[in-house]
């Protein structure tokens, strides 16, 4: 079995959410690899922020890019070697602020890629500035006297999206987040996982979400009804909202094409460039 740990020192905080998803990252993969998922052939992505910590975390090759850039390094390496299984970790501000556009036509196309979203409601790697997830009236660095902004809502955001797989999970259960990835993982499809995940330093939101969640008893009927139950006043459902079969942007735009494999070698592309210029 592949060991998972890496030798970096943890610098989240103490009792920070990140600890309960890597668990559950470790967990998940852990599984799948059990299930004959090949450790050489996963990939991981991050942007920047707190959530991008835990590719130092995780011993998986992968790239560590830019701020807002997660799904689209992913949405690359999974177009170029669609052999390959790609895992996104990106953080509310990250996915849904600065790679808004990316997020939502990685979910648009149906990629065939996993996107663990960290929404502990603000930007907390830069001291708690509010973000586009952080509820009317957060107050942080950024918003001394509360954000007058009206939230996005993750879960009907990337239903209306497209998002071919759609749940949400709580940092603070990581056996049922450890479910749900594997099972986004091995839907054919873009999958988005929502983690709630409370930041102890500027949004601690324990209390509020251990009063709050509430296990959906199954997948709903359609996605009216998906949004309904995720924009719930009284309850933060857990579970799967869904999990359709569509076709792939991989399959449909490239014929089942694998650039890694089938392009041409250097040397040979040299010679065709020679040729067209002779």
């Amino acid at each position: 079995m592949r060991n998972l740990d890496t030798p970096k020192a943890n610098t989240w905080c103490p009792a920070c959410g990140n600890f309960g998803i890597l668990n559950a990252v470790k967990a998940g993969f852990k599984q799948l690899f059990d299930q004959g998922l090949d450790p050489a052939k996963l990939m991981i992505t991050c942007g920047i922020g707190c959530h991008g910590k835990i590719f130092d975390y995780l011993n998986i090759s992968g790239i560590y890019g830019l701020h807002g850039r997660a799904v689209a390094t992913a949405s690359g390496i999974k177009l170029a070697n669609p052999e390959l299984t790609v895992v996104s970790f990106g953080g509310d501000g990250d996915s849904l602020g600065e790679g808004l556009e990316h997020t939502l036509f990685a979910a648009k196309r149906n990629l065939d890629m996993t996107l663990i979203l960290h929404n502990n409601g603000n930007y907390g790697l830069t001291t708690g500035q509010f973000s586009p997830l952080s509820p009317i009236g957060f107050r942080g660095l950024s918003t001394p006297q509360g954000s007058a902004e009206q939230p996005f809502d993750a879960i009907p955001l990337l239903l209306a999206a497209g998002a071919s797989f759609v749940a949400r999970s709580y940092s603070a259960n990581p056996k049922h987040l450890a479910e749900i990835l594997v099972k986004a993982v091995m839907h054919r499809g873009f999958s988005f996982i929502e983690v709630l995940q409370p930041c102890v330093s500027y949004n601690n939101t324990y209390q509020y979400y251990n009063s709050r969640i509430k296990m959906l008893d199954q997948i709903p009927s359609d996605v009216y009804e998906a949004m309904r139950l995720a924009k719930d006043k009284d309850h933060s459902y857990l579970g799967i909202y869904q999990a359709e079969k569509r076709d792939l942007f991989e399959d449909l735009s490239s014929g089942f094409a694998n650039p890694v494999k089938e392009s041409p070698a250097f040397r040979e592309r040299i010679e065709t460039l020679r040729t067209m210029y002779k």
